[in-house]
């Protein structure tokens, strides 16, 4: 069946422009090939309905809505740099188009080239793979998520757009191993650890950039066994991955002051190393060394264990992290 021409091109199209020039204010999309993916793909066809938080709970926003100042509505949220909330269950948010200045940050942090072959964890709606499919070729990208439901969406949605990565229905910790080795993964849904089959899936010299805790980690892979690096400046919330090496949050700690608790580096600090420390020696470390941004973190992944330290792999400052 021929695809259905896309009635909100033309609208669309101006409105893209508008959010490439916001995520340009951002100080990302200074890859000229990214920015040519931004500019060019139709978040709007990834995002056929999502849904915004009301008094009531979640609204639905749709391209079908009769109502045509809805409508409208609806093509202005799909260009804003915001992340969208695309499935619900139960009043669970189950899958998200994250904010597109992230996903452009993520992106460039990948530092891809031609020819190289990525792995992204996670479909969602496809735009994050459709971005990928317009930098690389969509030969060199496959795209792993849990539930059918979403990889068919995800299908669909690429198809619409003239993209035809790999959709793959499977357990995203397991990676994909019919379609390895790749140069890079990516993941677009938190983790508590990195998943050893990643590894054993990755070139020599690979990339791994996957949120863990509140934020972004980007390994360079040395060989199956072995990988180190450093998480990046920003800040990042992201679905928890669903499968093998999910695990459930925790309660909140109590007995904390509001803005200490809500001190994004202290939320940081607490989530990465909650399997070691309890929230009173967390605070102390993180009193101690004066507040440390997110970038003096690290992980180390070698001989079969795997743990995050702080400023240096060696140093004092290490906390294991669970079984990948």
């Amino acid at each position: 069946m021929a695809a259905q021409p896309d009635v909100f091109a033309e609208v669309g199209a101006r409105a893209r422009r508008s959010l490439v020039r916001e995520i340009e204010a951002c100080g990302t999309l200074r890859d000229p090939a990214w920015h040519a993916a931004f500019s060019e793909v139709p978040r709007h066809l990834f995002v056929p309905y999502y849904y915004v938080s009301g008094t009531g709970g979640y609204e639905r926003l749709w391209s079908g809505d009769p109502d045509p100042e809805r409508r409208a509505r609806w093509l202005r949220g799909a260009y804003r740099d915001e992340p969208l909330a695309t499935r619900v269950r139960d009043g669970a948010l189950v899958t998200s188009s994250s904010q597109p200045s992230l996903m452009a940050q993520m992106l460039e942090a990948l530092e891809v080239r031609d020819g190289q072959d990525v792995l992204e964890v996670g479909a969602g709606t496809g735009y994050n793979a459709a971005l990928l499919s317009h930098r690389l070729g969509a030969e060199h990208v496959t795209t792993v998520d849990l539930d059918v439901e979403i990889t068919e969406s995800a299908r669909v949605h690429l198809a619409a757009a003239g993209y035809r990565p790999a959709v793959i229905t499977g357990d995203g910790a397991r990676g994909c191993p019919a379609r390895a080795p790749f140069d890079r993964i990516i993941a677009t849904c938190t983790v508590p650890s990195i998943p050893y089959a990643w590894l054993t899936q990755c070139r020599p010299d690979a990339l791994v950039l996957a949120p863990l805790s509140t934020g972004l980690l980007l390994l360079r892979v040395e060989d199956e066994a072995h990988a180190e690096g450093r998480f990046l400046p920003t800040s990042a919330y992201f679905v928890a991955l669903r499968g093998g090496n999910a695990r459930f949050p925790r309660r909140r700690p109590m007995g904390l002051p509001r803005q200490v608790y809500d001190d994004e580096c202290f939320s940081f600090l607490r989530t990465l190393v909650e399997d070691s420390l309890d929230t009173r020696e967390a605070l102390s470390l993180w009193q101690r060394e004066r507040r440390p941004e997110r970038e003096r973190f690290g992980v180390t992944v070698s001989g079969g264990r795997q743990w995050a330290w702080l400023d240096d792999p060696g140093g004092p400052y290490a906390w294991p992290l669970p079984s990948g």
